[in-house]
């Protein structure tokens, strides 16, 4: 920020400007867990020296708090990606099976906004399609805050449920499928820069009816964007000068429509994997009779409280599958050297 001329680029300036703030955020509350840390210490040996049970307690609640944060700085240092930090888009879609899987996909919906709501994330209904008899047919909600996306991208893929079904008047045991996608947020605000460089203009005389206005300088204007090959011309106005405003307005919004087309392409590329997912390929089962327990199949993790794990419990699968991609992102690296 002390650079010569910083002040002088607004773009360059907010882009410095907010990564300064994320650090300061960082810096911040680290400061903050040391000086609690000290105040604990100071506390627990005068707990200890006192034999005061439950100040000890909430000493080491406290101390609980404090690990799980660390825990949570640890788990961000495994996101490299350039989405990462981004709020996240769900999409959970039911599969075959009608109101059964249709309930299914309602649980996980509730799964995920109770996630959300112990983590402080803002969530927000943005599609709910309700099931005829119970359920949902489809539902689609944004998760904003740090990291959303970075988190919740170990959700993707088909999630299956085994029960005693509810709506099922002998009571017998079924299986039910629901797929989950999480994209990230893309950022509307695209900035086009035109180089002159990139840029061919070329005039010529304009066209049109003859009379006492007709137009005898090259004041028409044709420009061609070499990069992209896009070509847009104007002769409508009585000058040069206006004519290649004109053409470049339309320029501009010819490369602004061809980059929101990319952003497209890139989303459609994360869309594909929804696509691949095929019924029975599940990456969780959540079991609830004839026993229970949930086991992610990505990393043979298990918990066997299926109603904690139901209401949100899901950080120890995201925190092994995290754990588990970064190993493989290091081997691939090892082994390209």
């Amino acid at each position: 920020m002390q650079e010569e001329g910083f002040w002088d680029d607004p773009e360059r300036q907010q882009e410095v400007l907010k990564k300064r703030s994320e650090l300061q955020r960082v810096v911040e509350a680290q400061a903050q867990r040391v000086a609690r840390l000290d105040d604990l210490i100071i506390l627990h040996d005068l707990a200890a020296e006192e034999e005061d049970e439950a100040q000890l307690k909430e000493v080491a609640a406290e101390l609980r708090l404090i690990s799980d944060e660390v825990r949570a700085l640890e788990l961000q240092l495994l996101f490299t990606q350039e989405n990462d930090r981004k709020n996240a888009i769900v999409a959970v879609h039911p599969g075959a099976g009608g109101t059964e899987s249709q309930d299914w996909a309602e649980m996980l919906v509730r799964l995920y906004l109770r996630w959300a709501e112990r983590h402080d994330f803002k969530t927000d209904i943005l599609d709910l399609q309700p099931g005829e008899q119970a359920g949902i047919k489809s539902a689609t909600f944004a998760v904003n805050g740090e990291y959303a996306y970075g988190y919740l991208q170990a959700e993707i893929g088909v999630h299956r449920l085994v029960r005693i079904s509810p709506y099922d008047a002998n009571k017998r045991r079924h299986t039910s499928f629901a797929s989950v996608f999480v994209y990230p947020e893309v950022d509307e605000d695209i900035t086009i820069e035109i180089d002159d460089a990139e840029l061919r203009i070329e005039t010529f005389r304009s066209s049109g009816a003859g009379g006492q206005h007709v137009n005898v300088t090259d004041s028409a204007v044709r420009i061609t964007h070499l990069p992209t090959g896009i070509v847009v011309q104007c002769q409508n106005q009585r000058s040069q000068h206006k004519n290649k405003a004109w053409a470049l307005k339309v320029l501009r919004a010819r490369l602004y429509e061809l980059e929101k087309s990319k952003q497209q392409e890139r989303l459609d590329e994360l869309h594909s994997s929804k696509r691949e997912i095929a019924w029975g390929s599940q990456i969780r089962s959540y079991t609830l009779q004839p026993y229970q327990l949930v086991k992610d199949h990505r990393t043979g993790i298990e918990i066997g409280n299926v109603t904690a794990v139901l209401d949100g419990g899901i950080d120890e699968f995201i925190e092994a599958w995290l754990v588990q991609q970064a190993r493989a992102l290091q081997q691939k690296a090892s082994k390209r050297a």
